[in-house]
């Protein structure tokens, strides 16, 4: 059907009856098993940092956490590449399966031994090796669970799992280390892992049209990567976005990760007032999330995207020159609405601007810009407060992260750019 409406199991959505996403029962089982995939994460990572510290020194405790991201940077555009031969459903399931029996059979060794650190650093490579695979497809299943007018209200759930995620997961994990260590935690985040694995077989897929792009076995897989990257550098939203989120990002990961650490130790916060701020953005990401969700469409999406992310780069800017810990939390609410919002609508921009043959090299270059390359904005920060202080450094970040709003406002079609009515 012209409108996306088929299903891959034979049935219909009859046109004008499009179920809306946070009502309809396909898209609320993904979101589910997405949440449990995600809560798992969570639990892993801090499952992971604890082992890495009960069996060697910080600093290899260090490179063990961190050994995930360098497969997954490494690999993430070739993850793409597989998601869009294979199709996302199909890869989401097989990556999820995998990640579930990697970190269960790790739990098995380590209640029955203690093998060390070289297991650890193994399951971590193995594990972001995999997530190079699963989130390129993840981010391409949003558009085939449901029509392109509720791919804003989908982003918008996606994030409010994100941030269920942060806040349940953590606990999560401590109380797994606290009842039986580092193997018990390993073991949750297999099981919860593991339950998105049936719900994401029950999830159906709507049938999209190729719409001009390559097919699942044109070629070789170099080609098809090179055929993404071109196709995104040509594509006149596509290319100005992906400038606009690295700016954001690298203007915001920075004072986020490292800074506010900072920050909060130069104005006598302490450990306490540093999560204040961070539940701060964490609240205002979680507001935009649920704006969306229950909204379902916002209009003027790409002068959205500028208009949010260049006053969200000056209340950037003015977090280090507020010196009370109430005014810090209340700017840092507004950077996380004012973020989560253009974060939400740009990846709507994303799901509905891209071509369905495409969509997995384009969610892979998004995630290489925001978690390969923003990523390196951390020790820049870190040592540049050393020289300077957090108040240059904020200003710097803030300029930043407010070209990426110039960025959209300076290009045409995507300051014209709409989400679907």
């Amino acid at each position: 059907m012209p409108d996306g409406s088929a299903v891959t199991d034979g049935s219909a959505v009859p046109e004008g009856s499009v179920v809306p996403a946070h009502r309809d029962g396909n898209v609320l089982r993904w979101v589910a098993a997405y949440t449990a995939s995600m809560v798992g994460d969570t639990v892993f990572f801090l499952a992971l940092s604890w082992a890495a510290v009960q069996h060697g020194s910080p600093a290899e405790a260090g490179v063990v956490t961190a050994v995930s991201a360098v497969p997954r940077a490494l690999l993430m555009l070739g993850g793409g590449v597989v998601a869009d031969r294979f199709g996302p459903r199909r890869v989401v399931i097989g990556s999820d399966a995998v990640r579930c029996v990697t970190v269960l059979a790790v739990a098995a060794v380590l209640f029955a031994a203690d093998p060390g650190l070289w297991l650890l650093a193994l399951l971590a490579v193995v594990f972001g090796t995999v997530d190079a695979v699963f989130m390129p497809a993840v981010g391409a299943l949003p558009a085939r669970i449901t029509a392109k007018d509720q791919l804003a209200r989908v982003q918008g759930m996606r994030g409010l799992a994100v941030r269920f995620a942060a806040v349940v997961g953590a606990p999560l994990g401590g109380l797994g280390v606290a009842v039986g260590g580092s193997a018990a935690a390993f073991t949750l985040a297999g099981v919860l892992i593991a339950v998105s694995v049936p719900l994401l077989v029950s999830v159906r897929m709507r049938e999209l049209p190729n719409d001009g792009g390559t097919t699942a076995r044109d070629g070789t897989a170099w080609r098809d990567l090179r055929a993404g990257l071109g196709y995104i550098r040509r594509h006149r939203v596509l290319a100005p976005l992906m400038v606009a989120i690295a700016l954001g990002d690298l203007g915001f990961v920075g004072p986020l990760n490292v800074g506010l650490t900072l920050l909060a130790e130069e104005r006598g916060w302490g450990a306490s007032g540093m999560g204040w701020t961070l539940a701060g953005f964490g609240t205002g990401a979680g507001i935009a999330a649920l704006l969306l969700t229950v909204r379902g469409r916002v209009p003027h999406a790409g002068l959205v995207v500028a208009g949010a992310i260049v006053p969200g780069a000056a209340a950037i800017g003015a977090l280090a020159h507020v010196p009370a810990l109430a005014g810090a939390v209340g700017i840092a609410v507004l950077v996380g609405l004012l973020t989560g919002l253009s974060g939400a609508v740009c990846g709507a921009l994303l799901q509905t601007q891209a071509e369905p043959a495409y969509l997995g090299r384009v969610t892979a270059v998004a995630g290489i810009v925001s978690l390969g390359i923003a990523p390196l904005s951390m020790p820049v920060s870190a040592a540049a407060i050393g020289v300077w202080g957090t108040g240059p450094v904020f200003a710097v970040s803030a300029v930043v992260c407010g070209l990426g709003g110039l960025v959209a406002l300076c290009a045409p079609h995507l300051r014209r750019a709409e989400l679907p009515a």
